[in-house]
């Protein structure tokens, strides 16, 4: 934790801060945060108390919580009923694109439609470091973001090295272009944000390709 909290602080006090929101740790961990003021989410490992600091929870199933909470799902042959179980109860999702298994970009672009198609609310999490799928396999959040934003979700997730621009203004594709009010729009409705445990390796995927000022 110590390590942690130290990283956090380096993130918070960096150019890009604007792009940190919260600190994730598990609910076991939280004693270890004792007059720390950020805001967290907390993965459910044990039970979750009550604290004003505590804006999302994350968990297997669902949790009864007055925020946020993200019901990591697998991408088997119960998601459709695990999301429409989740629009049922006005929840949101979560979705592990790596870690121990890397899922594959047909089971992830079935993922990201059914939340559209229902209207859920999902974070990614877990091997989204690179801008662009790599040939290791991993995922590039920059292809995650186009998924949901232009939707032709196989497509985008499959794109590479290259097929995307981003600055202060839009995201562009090709000829397709969602400007700053639809990409706070989608971040509203439907892809709310991307967790990683390097704050500073997506940063500099962007900044390598101009995206970020230098």
């Amino acid at each position: 934790m110590p390590e942690a909290l130290a990283e956090d602080r380096r993130a918070g006090d960096s150019a890009e801060s604007w792009l940190l929101a919260r600190f994730v740790c598990p609910a076991s961990a939280l004693p270890e945060l004792a007059g720390e003021t950020r805001s967290l989410a907390v993965v459910a490992d044990a039970a979750v108390p009550y604290d004003p600091r505590i804006e999302a929870v994350e968990a297997r199933e669902p949790v009864e919580f007055d925020g946020e909470v993200y019901v990591e799902l697998p991408l088997d042959q119960t998601l459709d009923e695990r999301l429409d179980e989740l629009a049922r109860l006005g929840l949101r999702a979560k979705v592990r694109c790596g870690g121990a298994t890397i899922p594959e970009a047909a089971e992830l672009a079935r993922f990201i439609q059914g939340c559209r198609e229902r209207d859920v609310v999902f974070k990614a999490t877990a091997g989204l470091h690179h801008a662009y799928p790599t040939d290791s396999g991993e995922h590039g959040f920059l292809n995650v973001l186009a998924a949901a934003v232009f939707g032709d979700e196989e497509d985008a997730l499959a794109a590479r090295e290259g097929s995307f621009e981003l600055d202060a203004s839009s995201f562009r594709w090709g000829a397709r272009e969602a400007d700053a009010m639809r990409l706070r729009y989608v971040r509203g409705s439907l892809f709310h944000s991307i967790g990683s445990c390097s704050f500073f390796e997506p940063v500099e995927e962007l900044r390598a390709r101009g995206m970020l000022p230098a």
